[in-house]
């Protein structure tokens, strides 16, 4: 024991350096890490500041649940585009319009024939024949750019002019 003793006695300064040494070391490492720290801790609160939360969490968590609900949002709207772009051929969006004296020389322009037609072709024609006594109103289905019924020239021109349009 008495060996211990004297080998502790002899090698004290040299344990005193070491600690010493240590001590500083740890100091010094806690000076660097508390800078650090309070460097984050500034940008946390800048980052903080205005959101009206109090700690990051709560803030996450609502970051998410908005996510969550913008993804909803954007499903549904991606379900109605494909809805819609399902429609957008079936709309009669095509209109071509002839206007022409039905009896020559007796009257003038007033009476037409007018097509409204849909990407596909379909839809309808309308015609309209004016004179002193009246007017009469004739309405044929199109399928494909045909009717069941027989087309007149002019019904011809109409949905030819339907059809020219993009």
């Amino acid at each position: 024991m008495r060996e211990w003793n004297d080998l502790v006695k002899d090698q004290l300064i040299w344990i005193v350096i070491i600690a010493a040494i240590l001590f500083i070391w740890v100091i010094v490492w806690n000076i660097i890490q508390g800078s650090k720290l309070r460097r984050t801790r500034r940008k946390y609160e800048t980052m903080m500041k205005g959101t009206g939360v109090e700690n990051l969490e709560t803030l996450l968590i609502d970051l998410k649940v908005q996510m969550d609900a913008i993804e909803d949002e954007h499903g549904e709207q991606q379900r109605q585009l494909q809805s819609l772009q399902k429609l957008l051929p079936k709309l009669k969006a095509k209109i071509g319009i002839k206007r022409y004296n039905a009896y020559g020389e007796h009257g003038n322009e007033l009476s037409f024939s007018m097509a409204f037609l849909d990407d596909l072709k379909d839809g309808v024609v309308l015609t309209g024949i004016y004179n002193r006594e009246g007017c009469f109103m004739y309405a044929k289905p199109l399928t494909k750019g045909e009717s069941l019924y027989s087309l007149s020239p002019e019904e011809k021109d109409a949905i030819h002019l339907a059809e020219q349009q993009a």
